[in-house]
């Protein structure tokens, strides 16, 4: 299987091997988390479940560390998780439906929004501005 995803990963060097790993573990993660079957036409995952699957997992994972490793292995936004999905699907590794198609992935949430607002820390409201430091005072 590391071979396959390798050769995958190489294909399109956009992508680290590790988010290929993750976007399987996140599809398990997915079909569990949503009680799917292990196998047959209802264990099918849309675009949208496997994006908030995916979403909740790398939380659950690396936590404030999130952004920044998805970052690293190349992954920016929903579309391109869209983009490892269908790579995995061209190489045989995954199946779709007629019905899926990259455009289930684009704009599902914001990468920003999702992995590293909630980690920024709160806003000092009743601080009060702080004078400049570098400069004339005179000026």
């Amino acid at each position: 299987m590391l071979k396959k995803l390798q050769a995958i990963s190489e294909k399109d060097p956009r992508y680290d091997m590790e988010a290929y790993i993750f976007i399987r573990e996140a599809l398990d993660f997915t079909a569990k988390s949503l009680d799917k079957p292990r196998s047959g036409p209802k264990h099918h995952v849309s675009g949208r479940e496997l994006s908030e699957g995916f979403r909740d997992l790398a939380l659950q994972s690396f936590g404030p560390m999130a952004l920044k490793v998805l970052n690293t292995w190349g992954l920016f936004s929903t579309q391109d998780i869209g983009e490892l999905v269908f790579n995995l699907v061209d190489a045989g590794e995954l199946g779709k439906t007629d019905q899926d198609s990259r455009a289930d992935f684009v704009h599902n949430y914001d990468f920003y929004e999702s992995f590293g607002r909630p980690y920024e820390p709160p806003a000092l409201a009743n601080e009060p501005p702080q004078p400049p430091t570098l400069g004339n005072a005179n000026a």
